[in-house]
């Protein structure tokens, strides 16, 4: 389910909730709308309105956190990647072909996770390199071409003390590069449970219904609850998209990685 169809689902759902409220209210009896029974709706409610805006923020906190988490990450990779491609070059020539394949597999992963815009030009990368799901960044042919430079780097038959101190070095980054790689992949999944947010939704539905209970019947009453539930829907559609910081419209930022692209091909 996209981050747009969920949000789009709660605010159906929420209104679902305050027209419910509002076709019982007529039915109430007499005693039901005393002064003492208004007085204990409206102590509820501010309960259910500080639950519920307690719960969001601490939500958008943690997604916000997250996602500046996965961008520094990002960001890591990218400078990870240049300091590889600088030591391969200062090993030598026999580390050329390693060298061309990680410029191809940093172009091919900038192709796959940034679909929506411009491709790193030239032919020299593979194309059909996409993840199985829009919430993955793990490509098995990106593995792949990460897997054939770690046999390259094993491959290396260092003749001299510097150049065996090299390899050492070399094979330390590529295994930061790889550590890195797989904590970007296990970020890109959301955090947010399905559980859980059907238990959210379950309380915004209680707290519009309590709002369409004691609501006046007029038309200003109903586009304020409208207005209030487009608002909270939208909440959740950031809580969402935050929490999936490699789809939907807030993505981390493909510069670092377009910028270490620049420098591979230098």
């Amino acid at each position: 389910m996209s981050e747009l169809s969920g949000a789009t689902i709660l605010l159906v759902i929420l209104l679902g909730g305050s027209a419910l409220g509002v076709l019982v209210q007529p039915f109430l009896s007499e005693h039901h709308r005393s002064q003492e029974t208004t007085d204990l709706i409206r102590l509820v409610v501010t309960m259910l309105v500080t639950f519920a805006a307690l719960v969001l923020g601490l939500l958008t906190s943690s997604v916000k956190t997250t996602f500046d988490t996965v961008d520094n990450d990002l960001r890591s990779f990218s400078i990870n990647l240049i300091q590889l491609d600088r030591l391969l070059g200062q090993y030598g020539s026999e580390t050329d072909a390693a060298r061309a394949l990680l410029r191809s597999y940093t172009a091919a992963a900038i192709a796959s996770t940034w679909a929506t815009e411009t491709n790193p030009p030239g032919g020299y990368y593979p194309m059909d390199v996409a993840p199985p799901s829009d919430n993955s960044i793990e490509s098995v042919k990106l593995g792949d071409m990460l897997a054939h430079i770690e046999i390259d780097l094993h491959q290396l038959d260092p003749t001299d003390p510097m150049h065996r101190r090299q390899a050492v070095v070399i094979l330390n980054q590529f295994e930061q590069l790889m550590r890195l790689r797989w904590r970007l992949i296990e970020e890109a999944h959301s955090s947010i449970s399905m559980p859980f947010y059907i238990v959210l939704t379950f309380w915004l539905v209680i707290l519009f219904a309590s709002f369409g209970l004691s609501a006046p019947r007029n038309a200003l009453s109903y586009i304020t609850i409208l207005l209030g539930a487009l608002s909270i829907a939208s909440v959740v559609y950031v809580i969402l998209d935050l929490d999936t910081p490699f789809s939907g419209l807030f993505m981390v930022s493909s510069q670092p990685m377009r910028e270490a692209l620049a420098q591979l091909s230098r």
